[in-house]
């Protein structure tokens, strides 16, 4: 596209203003939060371009939010899932401390939930927004408006470039780690799974571990069980239940895909009778991950993955509220590594 073309079209987005002024992005944004802040001939040409190409961006109305409320939005899939009630807690602990009132929705796991509870955001007119999303779910045109509109910081599952960054676990290490452990601790691991997985960094973690059997120089075996929505401890044991008795599972070591579905797995071995752990009198090793708050208290004690946290949580709180405060970064992806938790599971 020409200058000249470009110059007809409505400009939707910073990066267009950028190319057709001239002028750098991150010159430009400095400019729309602060324009002392930049040099008096630069802001004069900036003001010349915004004149010329009639362009306003979505970041008055930021600035406008901003000056009204001290309100941020937590937003996760599910409030009920440990996983996101303990981020969740996290996040908010850092927003009070740092001046902030939180709020804190959940979509059920509902994609048209999740657009009403962005809209309903909308009317408190949030300083920013902390975003948990579906995923492949979501509806992303609802997704993009609302991060367009509000200061919104992505975490938990990435959708495209949305929002002003992305903070979140690092799905490849985790399961690299942990069947790198378990293929030197004994038998190579199988992946269990959902056929149908809620959550998009499932897909990450089945492709991690077939790249790590095979630099390992195992044959994978993946075990998809079938099974929508959210209860995944139902499903696990319910799916278990199944591979157990088909025989399905062609080592004795396990590693889920998620702890919720190790904690109903570890349920089925129990039902039938098939003792879990590391000792000799044990069948089989299960493994998971997350860190769920809950995995020190199964029986046995779960080997785990873990989110950290604390790290997760303050790199999003830190982003959300220096770009509330008008620090603005170029889009960038933080993903953290995880911790190996050793119990008695595997």
């Amino acid at each position: 596209m020409g200058m000249a073309a470009l110059s007809d079209a409505k400009i939707k987005n910073m990066e267009e203003f950028s190319a057709i002024s001239g002028i750098s992005r991150p010159t430009v944004s400095k400019y729309f939060h602060d324009p002392d802040s930049v040099r008096q001939s630069t802001r004069e040409r900036i003001e010349t371009a915004l004149e010329k190409y009639d362009y306003r961006p979505n970041i008055f109305a930021m600035n406008q939010n901003r000056k009204l409320t001290k309100n941020v939005g937590i937003v996760v899939p599910l409030l009920a899932d440990p996983y996101f009630a303990e981020i969740a807690r996290n996040l908010e602990r850092r927003c009070i401390d740092a001046g902030y009132r939180p709020t804190l929705f959940s979509a059920h796991g509902d994609p048209k939930l999740e657009v009403e509870v962005l809209e309903n955001l909308r009317s408190m007119k949030p300083a920013g927004v902390l975003l948990a999303p579906l995923g492949r779910a979501s509806d992303r045109d609802a997704l993009k408006k609302f991060c367009d509109d509000v200061p919104t910081l992505i975490f938990d599952s990435s959708v495209e470039e949305l929002g002003i960054a992305f903070v979140g676990s690092d799905n490849f290490q985790f399961t690299s780690h942990i069947t790198d452990y378990l293929c030197r601790t004994g038998e190579p691991p199988c992946f269990f799974e959902m056929k149908t997985p809620a959550n998009p960094n499932a897909h990450r973690r089945r492709q991690s571990y077939l790249n790590a059997m095979e630099e390992f120089g195992h044959q994978p075996q993946v075990i998809s069980i079938e099974g929508e929505g959210w209860g995944f401890e139902e499903i696990g044991r319910v799916g278990g239940h199944a591979a157990l008795s088909s025989k399905e599972f062609n080592t004795n070591t396990i590693l889920c895909s998620n702890d919720r579905l190790a904690i109903g797995l570890l349920t089925a071995c129990y039902e039938r009778g098939v003792k879990v752990g590391r000792g000799s009198d044990c069948a089989i090793r299960v493994a998971g991950q997350d860190g769920h708050p809950h995995s020190r208290y199964t029986c046995p004690p779960l080997t785990t993955i873990s989110h950290d946290y604390d790290a997760v949580s303050k790199h999003a709180a830190d982003a959300l509220l220096a770009a509330i405060e008008g620090h603005v970064s170029p889009w960038k992806s933080t993903r953290l590594e995880g911790k190996l938790i050793l119990r008695d599971s595997a």
